[in-house]
């Protein structure tokens, strides 16, 4: 049986790209390259899986909202 993950993707200060998994308590990797980073966040999850009994699997993702904010605002 496959399950299905999300992954949030971030590039962080230092150039690398930082993946957290939202349905997976404290599931995060990091690579170089995007690809590095799916790499090593698919191993990462293999063992939380492995650890099941142990992990807390939140609630399903149900998606992404994009939030825009007038710049005055944010820096008054």
């Amino acid at each position: 049986m496959k399950r299905e993950f999300f992954v949030f993707i971030e590039k962080d200060e230092d150039g690398f790209f930082v993946g957290e998994v939202p349905q997976i308590r404290a599931c995060y990797a990091q690579g170089r390259t995007l690809d590095e980073l799916m790499e090593n966040i698919t191993e990462v999850i293999e063992m939380c899986i492995e650890e099941e009994h142990d992990m807390s699997i939140h609630s399903a993702f149900v998606g992404v909202q994009k939030v825009l904010i007038d710049d005055k605002t944010a820096y008054a």
